[in-house]
């Protein structure tokens, strides 16, 4: 009846079946699963369970999700009825039985019911929904006196009692509704089967005193059926609802201000994070979308965006800074502070995306990195350290990659050609395979052949050796630590390895290329072509070798499986926070992923903001943000926020060195307009390039005590006339979001506006010339000199069609030039490009600027000598 029931009115319905052999906890887990698909709304457990094992029903009702407990039979459903909360799932009979009294037309409020029966499944909350609807109930079982007496005195009668044709017409007040519920098997020779359903009032005597009776069959039983699809549609409207008006409603953490500002480890310990899950199901996330990693972190699956694949995206804001200063813009500490004021304080759906810390920069000079002052991320402790192992994933598979590409090398080196052939296709019970990746190779060099021993000895040669030219390599490992001797190294010194030697070196593991490539897939198909993709260097004809080509592909794809799913964490305030991926801005192309942009986009609504942010200066980050990351994930952003500060506008201008530990110049601290006139071109470059992009551009100028109102206030002139959208004054590193409503408001404002997004140059143009673009648009450089090494390789990059990508500038953070020494904006220098390289899989070419280290040391007084463990209560000291 259920299924035909659904099929009339248009519900999809399956009946699930399952063996009478069935245990309770497989029933249980098939329950579970059910309960995360999304694409179901409701689920109905037939009962009697018909198993040959014990199975305690009521578990396996309490085990329905109550969102999808269309029976109703949830405690917390059932729970709800109890106390007049009627918005729940109401029980299928009961709410037949209340829809078939109204339909009546009697007054159910001030009326006399009796219910006769107390099952959980019909009588007690029947009895419930009367007393809901203003009927005085008295509930009648078998160790009730004088039964009939009571029946006789009600104006309707309920009964679910169980017992074949019980009451009697006697014991109904003339004119009576009677609902009868039952169902039963009586003797019948008349019939064919030898038996007849009746319920449990005999029908025949009381119809003749009652006003209103239900039939048996075909009374209370199709009505039953009704509310069970009712429930199923009301259960598809609330879902539809909530993609339709996906206003979130969380429940914010209230910030204790004090002052002076404690310090930002003080401050984290100070606020309880909301359990994850409460997070994950506020910002409108499925419990089959949350992989929890405690109960203050979560990886979010990438199904989220098949299941809201229709769904609008919001805003897109991304922000950026001015040349980087030791004094500190402050700007991961105002992405946070943007989203706390957008979320908290603007009511708007509002996402933070920011990257994971390496834990070289945090035992090295950082200390970490989740924002500062009442802007953070927490658990900042758990943020700056393993997280949820991605970085560490990285460090796997790229080792993994680079442990194969020696190995490879040693083996062709010590065997002949057949010997290497029949290691790599060995006969398992005397059969040769091909595996996948290696069928993927032979496609590669133009061997059709399936069958390993039909391939010709030239064939076997071609594709056992790989033939690499040691000069070309340039995969190096990794580790996610701060050590100037692994900078070069001398690998192969082992007698095992037979004098099979060559100098390499170790990077960090943020500036691998599997961790660009992390940022940059869309999804895990995307990842594996691209970590397929990687070149590792060439074959001694000049042929690029590919991990693929190495037979690691699938292998780094698992170690890299879990890493593609974003971390989903909060702010001090509980607003919601996405991390994902690391790599740099300097060597890299600075940027959180595309994945966790993606996701969230879809999780605030068109309404909502995305709030990310590109590492260092707008000439680095953001310009690799626009030209490599929107490219790859085809997003159009809305707004710029470009952060700035005082103190920072100053050193720009000539202020004295600032040196760690020791006070600062007074000229920092003092009002200094002549000094912050001559930092101003810094910024107005800064805004120059964001405007080049076609996207309005919001200044923040992060506030310190000592700044004086003239100099907020010229920061503020010049910023908008030098083509800002607004410049807005922040104090959020004091107040939390509160110090950042104003800037929330001129992003609002900024979004709203028509943008003309545009690219800073066309894919189609040479290398040399994109490289001359990005250094005079965003660099201010007068010329470009590429040495001779570079020139020959970008001839070679022509020649494998590697000059169709975009470029990753590798330079100094601390200077628009090349020379970290410069401050301010110089214009018209010469930008010396020392080296180049290609990442494949990232999909982007690597010109260098100068002398950049992919692996930093740690100085003198690194951080860890302020960080301990305590013992006793395990926290953490030292990272600020």
């Amino acid at each position: 009846m259920k299924i035909k029931a659904a099929s009339d009115i248009g519900i999809e319905a399956h009946h699930l079946k399952l063996p009478r052999t069935i245990t309770e906890a497989e029933l249980l887990l098939k329950i579970r699963k059910l309960n995360e698909d999304p694409s179901i709304h409701g689920i109905i457990v037939q009962m009697p369970l018909d198993s040959d094992n014990t199975i305690n029903s009521h578990l396996v009702t309490d085990t329905v999700s109550p969102d999808k407990d269309v029976d109703g039979l949830n405690t917390v459903n059932e729970g709800r009825v109890a106390v007049g909360d009627l918005e729940g799932f109401v029980p299928c009979t009961p709410n037949g039985v209340m829809e078939l009294i109204k339909r009546s037309g009697v007054e159910i409020a001030g009326s006399n019911a009796v219910v006769l029966g107390r099952s959980k499944i019909v009588g007690t909350p029947a009895s419930e929904l009367l007393k809901w609807h203003h009927a005085t109930v008295t509930i009648c079982h078998s160790k009730t006196k004088n039964l009939s007496q009571l029946t006789a005195q009600a104006d309707i009668l309920v009964v679910a009692i169980g017992r074949a044709e019980m009451v009697k017409g006697s014991w109904i007040k003339p004119g009576a509704i009677v609902i009868d519920c039952g169902i039963n098997s009586i003797p019948d020779d008349t019939k064919k089967s030898g038996q007849r359903l009746v319920g449990d009032v005999a029908f025949e005597e009381a119809k003749k005193v009652a006003s209103y009776i239900t039939p048996v069959p075909g009374g209370v039983g199709p009505m039953t059926v009704a509310m069970l699809m009712k429930n199923t549609v009301l259960s598809a409207q609330r879902q539809a609802r909530k993609l339709l008006n996906p206003q979130w409603g969380l429940r914010l953490l209230p910030l204790n201000l004090k002052t002076p500002v404690p310090s930002d480890i003080q401050i984290a310990r100070s606020q309880e994070p909301k359990d994850i899950v409460l997070v994950a199901e506020e910002v409108g996330l499925y419990p089959n979308e949350v992989n929890q990693y405690g109960h203050k972190k979560a990886k979010i699956s990438l199904s989220v965006l098949k299941r809201l694949q229709h769904q609008k995206n919001g805003k897109y804001v991304v922000v950026a800074g001015i040349t980087p200063t030791p004094l500190g813009e402050g700007k991961s500490t105002t992405t946070i502070g943007l989203v706390q004021a957008l979320a908290a304080h603007r009511n708007k759906n509002a996402f933070a995306c920011v990257r994971q810390p390496s834990q070289g920069p945090t035992f090295g000079i950082k200390g970490g990195a989740a924002g500062g002052g009442y802007s953070q991320v927490i658990p900042m402790e758990e943020f700056n350290l393993h997280l949820t192992g991605d970085i560490h994933a990285v460090t796997a598979s790229n080792n993994l990659l680079a442990a194969q590409l020696d190995a490879r090398m040693f083996h062709e080196a010590t065997q002949g050609d057949e010997s290497l052939y029949n290691r790599l296709v060995p006969k398992v019970k005397g059969k040769r395979t091909f595996s996948k990746i290696q069928l993927r190779r032979l496609y590669k060099l133009g061997i059709s052949k399936t069958d390993p021993e039909s391939l010709t000895p030239e064939e076997r040669k071609s594709f056992a050796r790989l033939d690499i030219d040691p000069n070309t390599i340039t995969w190096t490992r990794v580790v996610d630590t701060n050590d100037r001797f692994l900078r070069k190294v001398l690998v192969g010194l082992s007698p095992t390895e037979k004098g099979h030697t060559r100098e390499t070196g170790f990077c960090m593991s943020v500036a691998s290329e599997i961790m660009a490539i992390l940022a940059l897939a869309t999804d895990l198909t995307d990842m594996k072509e691209r970590l397929g993709n990687m070149v590792v260097g060439l074959s001694k004809a000049g042929d690029p070798v590919t991990a693929d080509d190495l037979g690691a592909t699938g292998a780094m794809a698992i170690l890299m499986k879990d890493a593609i799913e974003p971390t989903l964490m909060q702010t001090l305030e509980g607003t919601p926070v996405m991390v994902h991926a690391g790599p740099f801005a300097n060597i890299a192309h600075g940027a959180s992923s595309v994945v966790a942009d993606r996701i969230t986009l879809k999780l605030v609504g068109p309404q909502g903001y995305v709030v990310t942010e590109a590492g260092f200066g707008s000439d680095i980050g953001m310009e690799k943000f626009f030209n490599i990351k929107c490219r790859s994930s085809g997003l159009v952003p809305n707004a710029v926020v470009l952060v700035s500060s005082v103190r920072a506008l100053k050193m720009h201008g000539g202020g004295p060195t600032v040196t760690p530990g020791i006070p600062l110049n007074k000229v920092y601290v003092e009002e200094n307009l002549e000094l912050l006139q001559k930092g101003l071109p810094n910024l107005q470059k800064h805004i120059s390039n964001g405007v080049k992009f076609g996207i309005p551009v919001v200044v923040a100028v992060n506030t310190f005590a000592t700044d004086s109102p003239a100099e907020l206030d010229l920061v503020r002139r010049v910023s908008r006339e030098s083509g800002a959208f607004d410049a807005v004054i922040c104090n959020h590193w004091a107040l939390g979001g509160v110090g950042a409503v104003d800037l929330a408001d001129a992003v609002v404002a900024a979004c709203n506006k028509p943008s003309s997004f545009r690219f800073l140059y066309d894919l189609d143009v040479s290398l040399d010339e994109k490289i001359k673009i990005i250094a005079t648009e965003m660099y201010g450089a007068g010329n470009v000199e590429l040495n001779d090494k570079v020139k020959q390789l970008i001839e070679q990059y022509n020649k494998l069609g590697y000059d169709k990508m975009p470029l990753c500038m590798a330079k100094t953070s601390l200077s628009l030039t090349g020379d970290p020494a410069l401050k301010g904006a110089p214009s018209g220098f010469t930008l010396p490009i020392t080296d180049i390289f290609v990442s494949v899989g990232a999909s982007f070419v690597v010109p260098v600027v100068g002398e950049i280290s992919k692996m930093p040391g740690l100085g003198t007084r690194p951080s860890i000598y302020d960080m301990d463990l305590d013992t006793e209560t395990g926290e953490i000291e030292g990272l600020f």
